[in-house]
């Protein structure tokens, strides 16, 4: 029954680092890309819908973006979604598309981004510590109910520590990376 406690939440570890890492590409660097309005909703055809299925999005230069919608009627809904979008960006219409300029960030604005990643990796710590507790009961119970000695009981929760750990580095490694991005000029 070895690692069977911590095998079977894989996924979650996964799952919560995989969110942090979405969650920090819509935190706008200097750099335009996509990321930052993919997930923007927009009300298309009566249905709240991600800008990335309704538009191909470009970066023709490092600080602007160029979205053009599949369906030309749906322009002027992609702009007011982006307009009352927290980026703070104004879209310029040209042609059937949408231009967005990606000003350089101001020393304050860069500060806020990093106290919003800081925000960002704090919450998928929790999400790990969460997944952690789950797991330490499960252990718990299991040697209460005399399913495992009270030595695997041990070896499990070193184990499952020494995963959190692993986890814990990779989330610190992601929010260095993406600090140093917000940081760099």
């Amino acid at each position: 029954m070895s690692k069977d406690f911590i095998q079977k939440h894989d996924p979650d570890f996964e799952k919560a680092l995989e969110h942090l890492k979405q969650e920090l590409q819509a935190l706008r660097t200097g750099r335009a890309t996509p990321a930052v309005v993919e997930p923007i909703i927009v009300d298309a055809y009566g249905a709240p819908t991600p800008l990335v299925q309704l538009a191909s999005i470009s970066s023709p230069e490092p600080s602007q973006l160029f979205i053009q919608p599949w369906d030309a009627n749906l322009l002027k809904n992609i702009e007011k979604a982006i307009q009352t979008s927290s980026l703070g960006l104004m879209p310029i219409i040209q042609g059937n598309g949408l231009r967005l300029n990606f000003p350089p960030l101001t020393e304050e604005r860069r500060k806020e981004l990093v106290k919003a990643l800081h925000e960002k990796l704090e919450s998928a710590k929790i999400s790990i510590r969460g997944i952690r507790e789950l797991i330490q009961k499960s252990i718990k119970q299991a040697e209460r109910k005399g399913e495992i000695s009270e030595d695997e009981a041990d070896m499990e929760l070193k184990a499952l520590q020494e995963k959190v750990e692993i986890f814990n580095g990779k989330i610190q490694e992601v929010g260095q990376a993406k600090e140093k991005d917000l940081t760099t000029i």
